[in-house]
């Protein structure tokens, strides 16, 4: 009597424990029988600092385009979000912005919105979200060493485990989703795959962010932005108020070399009122500072150029950080993995016995990042200290386009939808050469330039209170 083999059990590995990895982890998890997630380090049980995300220190926002990819991989892991203190912040009704051609006007029609909270509570919610299915499971203490197969076919892993034992693990997909520490650039080589190019465009900007009470109700209260300008003599400085769970307020600043803010707490409120517009300074001058003042250096936009190789191995791919980290500025990081994950699972669900093409793959994400990427590094090289690139006389010329349909954008709706469109990342920046809004860019602004921050009448009157009855801080 003849017995059929017993099919071999699909696995998929992650590698790394990231949002990326457990967005991956989520994507994945229909097609597999297990996905175990490879994390160098424990993983913390609440909403605690994750060992290895030093830039979680700073702000972290979730696009519309991000948040509505979270939702579609793990629904209602927004709404837990907002039930456990995040902010569900209303574009561009509740955004207090000052760009480089003048305040945006708050406009009711509210077009997208975007997800405020610490990058330790988005971390928490996804990763509880995701591990409540018993098919994912997480391998803490142990690192990927070496990709297993050839340059046609990835066949696992080798791991290695706290102790200095190796093992080879199976499977039938590999996902590299560890951030910017990725050894997949190194790993290819040892397949036989080279050529890889990376692109580096690097601002210069030092960020320095701190946790403040905020001296006032934060839910409904506005984010704040102070954008550098790259037109005006002298290094860069810019911005930001994040109203972030537990009534407190999440403060950044940036600023080029030359102008750089740092770790000396008596220097952060004078550095912030020093910006373009001192609102941001005359604001924290009330709160009670929760933390120390945390300084990174590592803001520069890199990108491995995967979708450019020639051969790519099938079972193999890269998402998250691990493709492309961008200057945090722009708020795009978690919100491009987000997008990427939601596109593996699309891909996964539309090839046969759900083996894609990892190649074809690998190129939708390069699209993906595309967008993020144009923004991003679009603005920063026109900074006078960026390395990288220097801006030809295209990016000039389309520099000074959107910097006009950014004017029009501060006294017309529909050029400010059309620029929110692209910031939230749900449009290409090609849709800005869209006819309709050409016309929006040549009419230019339909209402006055405001000459004040557009505060409401009720958040006058808040700081209005606090300037008469609050001592500043420091």
């Amino acid at each position: 009597m003849s017995h059929a083999p017993h099919p071999t059990p699909t696995r998929a590995v992650i590698v790394g424990g990231s949002i990326a990895g457990m967005l991956a982890a989520t994507a994945v998890k229909d097609h597999v029988e297990t996905v175990d997630i490879i994390e160098a380090h424990d993983l913390p049980d609440g909403p605690h600092p994750r060992t290895g995300v030093p830039q979680a220190a700073h702000l972290h926002i979730l696009q519309t385009g991000g948040a509505e990819a979270i939702s579609t991989l793990l629904p209602g892991s927004i709404d837990h979000l907002v039930a456990q203190g995040a902010h569900r912040i209303h574009m561009t009704t509740n955004t207090l912005i000052y760009s480089p051609e003048g305040w945006y006007r708050r406009w009711q029609r509210t077009t997208h919105y975007i997800v405020a909270a610490s990058r330790d509570l988005t971390d928490y919610v996804i990763r509880t979200q995701t591990l409540k299915d018993p098919r994912i499971r997480v391998r803490p203490h142990t690192r990927a060493v070496k990709l297993l197969g050839d340059h046609h076919t990835v066949t696992g892993v080798r791991i290695r485990h706290a102790d200095g034992t190796e093992a080879d693990l199976a499977a039938t997909l590999v996902i590299d989703a560890s951030g910017r520490t990725t050894r997949t650039p190194n790993w290819l080589e040892e397949l036989g795959i080279t050529g890889l190019t990376e692109d580096s465009v690097d601002s210069g900007l030092v960020y320095a962010s701190r946790l403040y009470r905020a001296p006032v109700p934060t839910r409904d209260w506005p984010m704040i932005g102070i954008n550098a300008d790259p037109r005006l003599p002298g290094p860069a400085a810019a911005g930001g108020i994040l109203p972030i769970e537990g009534e407190r307020w999440h403060v950044s600043l940036m600023g080029a070399p030359g102008r750089r803010p740092t770790r000396d707490t008596d220097a952060f409120q004078p550095f912030a009122r020093g910006l373009r517009h001192p609102l941001i300074g005359d604001l924290i001058a009330h709160a009670e500072p929760l933390s120390d003042i945390h300084v990174t250096h590592s803001t520069a936009n890199r990108r491995h150029r995967y979708e450019r190789l020639a051969r790519w191995p099938e079972n193999l791919t890269v998402l998250g950080d691990a493709v492309a980290a961008f200057n945090p500025v722009y708020a795009q990081g978690i919100s491009v993995t987000a997008q990427s994950a939601l596109a593996l699972r699309e891909h996964l669900r539309g090839a046969p016995a759900g083996r894609p093409s990892a190649h074809r793959l690998q190129r939708a994400i390069g699209r993906i990042v595309n967008t993020a990427w144009t923004l991003s590094t679009g603005q920063d090289i026109h900074f006078a200290t960026t390395q990288g690139k220097k801006p030809s006389a295209v990016d000039r010329m389309l520099h000074r386009y959107v910097s006009r349909l950014s004017r029009a954008a501060t006294g017309s709706f529909h050029a400010a939808t059309a620029l929110t469109d692209v910031l939230a990342l749900q449009a290409h920046p090609a849709s800005l050469a869209a006819p309709a809004v050409l016309l929006d860019a040549l009419t230019g602004p339909l209402r006055p330039t405001l000459q004040h921050p557009p505060l409401t009448a009720a958040e006058r009157t808040l700081l209005e209170n606090l300037r008469r009855h609050d001592r500043p801080r420091g």
